[in-house]
């Protein structure tokens, strides 16, 4: 049986983020994912999983200056400070919340940078983080980021996080699939999925084009489905989606699937 986990900072925006924990329960979600929650207290974010009955599928280490444009520190030289003090305060949420699955955002690719240099600085950032999350039962995953939605982002094909995983050769290090960068980036989403299976730790779905509804755009979604669960994968699929409309009124495509 696939698990749906609702991605809460895209999904149920009719009502506010701490409300949205009720909506995707009322709505059949036994768990949810989000980008960030640290505009609001760990402790407020962990009640509302607990009081709705949800599993904290995943969310994101903190990215630096999102409004920006930063997306990610952990490639970034000179910004090892920061990215430690980031995973600290993520653990925190982690525990508050029961998440056991963190995404560790690479970077945009910095004037000056060579690809060298962010690649040793995020092996070895990855390194030193997955040790300290070790103990926490906590699992970091990578993420390739399609370079039409993140120009210059360090990790643009599911290969490039695949050899930062492999590098690091940590258990709990992992990646985090989304068929939308790589259909976008690579394509041959079967086989990619496949070749990468042993390391997928989580994955992402919604249309191409328009991240909407995955029963939308080009992806052949029944048949991914179909594959995933004929496979030994048994995580989490994360719906980081923007619905069309209301969220409850695009939700006809899992019906067959819970």
């Amino acid at each position: 049986m696939l698990k749906f986990a609702a991605n809460l900072s895209m999904m149920f925006n009719e009502v506010p983020f701490l409300d949205r924990f009720g909506a995707a329960r009322d709505a059949g979600f036994n768990g949810v994912e989000f980008l960030f929650p640290y505009d609001f207290p760990a402790r407020d974010v962990g009640q509302r999983v607990r009081d709705n009955g949800l599993t904290q599928a995943l969310f994101n280490l903190p990215p630096g200056d999102w409004d920006a444009g930063e997306r990610g520190l952990g490639a970034l030289p000179g910004r090892e400070d920061e990215f430690n003090a980031g995973l600290e305060k993520a653990l925190i949420y982690a525990e508050a919340t029961g998440c056991k699955t963190l995404h560790a955002m690479a970077g945009i690719v910095p004037s000056g940078a060579t690809t060298e240099q962010m690649f040793e600085t995020f092996v070895e950032n990855l390194t030193k983080a997955t040790d300290l999350c070790a103990d926490a039962g906590v699992t970091i995953v990578l993420e390739a980021l399609n370079n039409q939605d993140a120009p210059g982002y360090f990790l643009p094909h599911i290969f490039d996080a695949a050899r930062v995983v492999q590098a690091v050769g940590r258990p709990n290090i992992g990646l985090q699939f989304d068929f939308y960068h790589v259909q976008i980036m690579n394509g041959n989403l079967i086989r990619n999925f496949d070749l990468y299976l042993n390391d997928i730790s989580h994955i992402q779905v919604s249309s191409v084009q328009g991240r909407h509804e995955p029963d939308k755009g080009e992806i052949n979604y029944p048949f991914i489905f179909k594959h995933i669960e004929a496979s030994s994968y048994d995580k989490w699929i994360g719906c980081e989606y923007m619905p069309i409309g209301a969220t409850r009124d695009g939700l006809a495509w899992l019906d067959s699937w819970r």
